[in-house]
């Protein structure tokens, strides 16, 4: 690698719920910039899904996240002709990443009426432990399950 590692910034936390979680949900649903709209799909995402749920907007969404957050996940590798998929731990962060990345992937293939509301009832499932984005957590912990016996490949 060439130069030095870019410094990680600081978020700042949304207007409405002091969340750097939830800014960092708006940004991930923003498209080609557009805060106010990805801002206003995310606060009536987060409202919807407390309505439903009957629990704050906050514990709804960090609920989700937290049932969505991969624990173990799957590289492949190529060791002496073959490769391998090797099973690694996922670190906080990129757990994050990929919960949030997930949900919104699932929200956008839900049937429904408007983003915020496939994102609302995303949201709901994920908190229940229910939903797309649960079971794509479920068919990777299994596909890393399954590559097992290939761990101590990790170890070099």
């Amino acid at each position: 690698m060439r130069g030095k590692k870019a410094p990680k910034r600081v978020l700042i936390p949304d207007a409405k719920y002091g969340s750097a979680n939830v800014t960092k949900l708006i940004n991930y649903v923003m498209k080609e910039g557009k805060r106010g709209v990805a801002t206003r799909i995310v606060y009536n995402a987060l409202e919807t899904a407390a309505a439903t749920s009957k629990k704050e907007p906050l514990e709804v969404l960090d609920k989700a996240i937290e049932n969505v957050g991969p624990v173990l996940e799957v590289r492949g590798r190529r060791i002496g002709g073959a490769n391998y998929q090797i099973p690694y731990e996922v670190s906080r962060e990129r757990r994050l990443i990929l919960s949030y990345r997930w949900m919104i992937d699932a929200a956008k293939k839900r049937k429904g009426a408007g983003m915020a509301g496939r994102l609302a009832s995303e949201l709901t499932d994920a908190c229940k432990g229910e939903g797309a984005a649960v079971k794509k957590r479920e068919d990777t912990h299994r596909m890393a399950e399954a590559n097992r016996a290939f761990a101590h490949f990790a170890r070099f």
